[in-house]
């Protein structure tokens, strides 16, 4: 499967914006979905998963409350509303994909087979 990350651009504080990735090549609604992002010099942090059929859904516990990740199958995309935007959010934001369900270890970045290009998020005033 082929991901495409979009979405990001620069927001002030306390400002939202919804990410998307769009999905090609193969079944979208067979993939867990997950989100991350990375910042330079750091390792790729978990924000969210999301597992196939969009009924199950994990979070970091520092972003859970200000991030939510859906999933539209009939459009092949899965989505990261990010609310109530701070700095330390800035970073680039990526989406992988992985043929499985969520299992235990999705935190890590190891864990997934597929991933977009990413979209930088800059947030500052």
């Amino acid at each position: 499967v082929q991901l495409q990350a979009f979405g990001g651009g620069l927001v002030q504080p306390g400002g939202s914006l919804r990410l998307s990735c769009a999905a090609s090549g193969h079944t979208f609604s067979a993939y867990t979905v997950g989100w991350f992002r990375q910042t330079p010099g750091e390792e790729r942090e978990f924000i969210s998963a999301i597992d196939y059929s969009g009924t199950s859904t994990r979070y970091s516990r520092s972003m859970k409350g200000r991030f939510t990740i859906s999933r539209d199958n009939a459009q092949n995309t899965a989505y990261l509303q990010m609310n109530s935007l701070k700095p330390e959010d800035t970073a680039v934001y990526y989406c992988a994909a992985r043929n499985s369900g969520l299992g235990y270890v999705y935190t890590l970045s190891t864990y997934w087979d597929f991933w977009g290009q990413g979209t930088q998020v800059t947030v500052s005033s």
